[in-house]
């Protein structure tokens, strides 16, 4: 399904004309100049979240050569200086900086204006659709780098085009985005018009909009610790109406990419590690000496057994040692790994347990703290058709702040990218001491932020020194971002 869309995409994007004075003359009516939502929407979705997901492309995978080592789910047995030991190439952030804004934030962009109350074809399906997914991607970028262009960017086609668009703080884009999904919210409508290109929801509107809610819950959260008052008041309200302000609280919900079988819109991990025959990555000892300590059965899914156990090495190994584990350690599951299988961007674990972190914290009242943390548990088993096992709740033990956000790292297996903010907002879980024997860069700390690509430096160097300074310290990986506490 997605192979054509984006055939006919490409092809749209190769089409000119010349129209000064011959305007009618010279118009070919097979290869027209506007491009509508139907044909952006899938574009968009599938390169921005194939880029944030997995990425093909080496040194640009932010998932698989970053998040996924940094917080210890993989580790590497060769090229350890990419990613394992917190060295990254400039094409990380570089690459990746422009990819997000110009395959999926610009695209975004021109549904929400074509789509509009004052658009060519108003339609406020298709544009709440691409709010909530501007709202998304915004959020994983600051996420990422701290301060960005947000009220000022995507503004390069405007009528007064801006190419050096100021920077916002990070509290700023978060203050914008929360307003944002809770409009998004109020424009998406399941007896509104039908959308077309919709290969994350299949055109399902109520699924847009319990993510919507369900990302303003994620966000709000996050900042709970530098704005409580607000983000309090911002759960409580999605929490008192389920009706008008639905989330994610069933598997089937889940926001997801559905891979295909068909090039270029299979799995990511399946085009890196099976079709390019790249053994490069294990399970990390860290993930392992857990998930057998509490005999968690999702490691079944997340591993491949070696000689029927379920192993791993440590990371920042020097290469020389690292190789030595390669037929010793488990390798990435087949769930992960085979052709058609899923972008996660959100679930029913991450929900419920984000909802046990905020009673936990005071500051929602609706539900249990054991009843939000035992659902989201038993979701990401049955994300993967598993059963928790009878004694696994006892075995984890009472619910404490760190052990649902050492719940959610379990959960959020993959989604390396969210699992690593959560990290760095909190600290959890707690990682354990480095192997004697590794070696690391970036003196050792894990990294906080990726630095700014270098065609800022070049191109929009007076707004990135204001950014710079946002952020409240250098640009590199050891600054640590509003959110973190």
């Amino acid at each position: 399904m997605k192979k054509y869309i984006l055939l006919s995409f490409a092809l749209i994007l190769t089409a000119t004309s010349c129209t000064e004075k011959f305007d009618k003359m010279n118009v070919d009516p097979n290869n027209p100049t506007k491009i509508s939502a139907q044909y952006l929407l899938p574009y968009a979705l599938e390169r921005s979240i194939d880029r944030y997901w997995g990425g093909r492309t080496r040194f640009e995978r932010l998932n698989l050569d970053g998040a996924m080592l940094w917080m210890q789910y993989l580790t590497r047995n060769i090229y350890s200086n990419e990613g394992d030991n917190y060295g990254i190439s400039p094409a990380m952030q570089n690459n990746n900086w422009q990819g997000f804004y110009n395959d999926g934030l610009v695209n975004f962009q021109r549904i929400i204006t074509e789509t509009g109350p004052e658009g060519t074809s108003p339609n406020a399906n298709y544009e709440g659709v691409a709010l909530v997914m501007r709202s998304w991607l915004f959020s994983v970028m600051t996420d990422m780098w701290g301060a960005i262009p947000y009220n000022d960017a995507l503004k390069g086609t405007a009528a007064v085009a801006n190419y050096s668009p100021a920077y916002d703080s990070q509290e700023k884009v978060y203050e914008g985005l929360l307003n944002d999904l809770k409009i998004a919210n109020e424009k998406l409508n399941p007896a509104g018009p039908a959308i077309l290109g919709d290969i994350v929801h299949g055109g399902n509107i109520m699924r847009w909009k319990r993510f919507a809610n369900s990302l303003r819950l994620r966000l709000a959260n996050r900042q709970a610790a530098k704005k409580s008052a607000e983000s309090r008041a911002i759960m409580r309200e999605i929490l008192s109406d389920p009706a008008k302000y639905p989330i994610i609280t069933a598997n089937a919900d889940n926001t997801v990419l559905r891979s295909t079988s068909v090039l270029p819109s299979n799995n990511e991990w399946h085009q890196v590690l099976i079709q390019e025959s790249r053994t490069d990555w294990n399970i990390s000892s860290t993930l392992a000496d857990k998930m057998n300590s509490l005999n968690d059965t999702r490691i079944t899914v997340y591993a491949t057994p070696v000689g029927g156990r379920y192993v791993g090495h440590p990371n920042g190994l020097p290469d020389a040692i690292a190789t030595t584990f390669l037929a010793t350690s488990s390798g990435v599951g087949t769930a992960f790994t085979r052709i058609d299988a899923p972008s996660v961007l959100m679930t029913a674990s991450e929900v419920n347990l984000i909802l046990a972190e905020a009673v936990l914290d005071g500051d929602i009242t609706v539900g249990t703290a054991k009843g939000y943390f035992e659902a989201g548990i038993t979701a990401s088993f049955e994300q993967y058709g598993l059963t928790v096992p009878a004694a696994y709740f006892a075995t984890v033990g009472a619910v404490t702040r760190e052990k649902v956000l050492e719940q959610k790292w379990l959960a959020l297996y993959g989604v390396g990218i969210e699992a690593w903010t959560e990290y760095r907002r909190t600290g959890f879980p707690v990682l354990p001491p480095k192997d004697p024997r590794a070696v690391f860069e970036n003196d050792g700390v894990l990294p906080t932020r990726l630095p700014y690509p270098g065609s800022e430096y070049s191109l929009n160097k007076a707004s990135l020194d204001k950014g710079i300074a946002l952020n409240g310290g250098a640009d590199n990986m050891k600054t640590k971002l509003w959110w973190s506490e």
